[in-house]
């Protein structure tokens, strides 16, 4: 799993006036949970940019007044408007502890249904959320697609890897093959509706007429006949 070390300090005031202050003077408010105790902390903003704007994983160094912490990100709080972070919570990472984290998904090869049937891959997800011990924690999750047929998937379910689990619901789709909908379906498919229609208004017309009666045209042509 990829690494990044961030240096903070302790934050000397708390509450929303400190952080204000803090955030003016170009530092995010953070705190670090999960541990003994609960470290709220401050660092610049510029440490976490490579860490929040990625897809990758990292274990966070924690540098926090010369004192190291491993954790993970848990969640950022962003501003509405300028999306700055203004407050990032980390868990602290324990060798004997399972943690519960994002990783991106890596598709490997071609689906058989899209190379040889015409289908187009549908990607569900790009990151999977997975519950292990930091050690056994990998930088992807590497998912074989090659096999993949027209209308088949692959889902959280049938996922295996020593030493891991896969959270979510088992039956959540990841990826699959779906059929492609292509002009000459579409164009196909109008003539025969226009035809059938035609053939229930013929029908319509010769239920309307009784057996041994002349056909409408024959009636009008008789009624011409009578006026002259």
């Amino acid at each position: 799993m990829k690494s990044l070390i961030v240096n903070g300090s302790l934050r000397e005031t708390l509450g929303k006036k400190g952080a204000k202050a803090s955030r003016n003077e170009g530092q995010v408010p953070c705190v670090l949970y999960g541990g003994t105790e609960q470290i709220h902390f401050i660092a610049d903003e510029a440490n976490f940019r490579k860490l929040i704007y990625t897809p990758d994983a990292y274990l966070v160094k924690l540098n926090i007044n010369n004192k190291e912490y491993s954790a993970i990100l848990k969640e950022v709080q962003f501003h509405p408007v300028t999306d700055k972070p203004l407050h990032i919570d980390f868990i602290e990472v324990m060798p004997e502890k399972p943690i519960e984290i994002e990783i991106p998904i890596h598709y490997e090869g071609t689906a058989m249904g899209v190379a040889l049937k015409g289908g187009v891959l549908a990607k569900s997800l790009r990151k999977i959320l997975v519950k292990g011990l930091i050690e056994n924690i990998p930088e992807v999750i590497n998912i074989d697609i090659s096999k993949l047929d027209l209308n088949h998937s692959i889902k959280i379910g049938d996922l295996k890897q020593d030493n891991l689990l896969f959270a979510g619901a088992t039956n959540s789709v990841i990826v699959a093959v779906r059929t492609a909908r292509t002009v000459e379906v579409v164009t196909a498919a109008g003539p025969a509706e226009g035809a059938e229609g035609t053939a229930a208004t013929t029908s319509a017309a010769t239920a309307e007429t009784k057996p041994g009666e002349a056909k409408p045209e024959a009636k009008k042509e008789a009624k011409k006949e009578v006026k002259k």
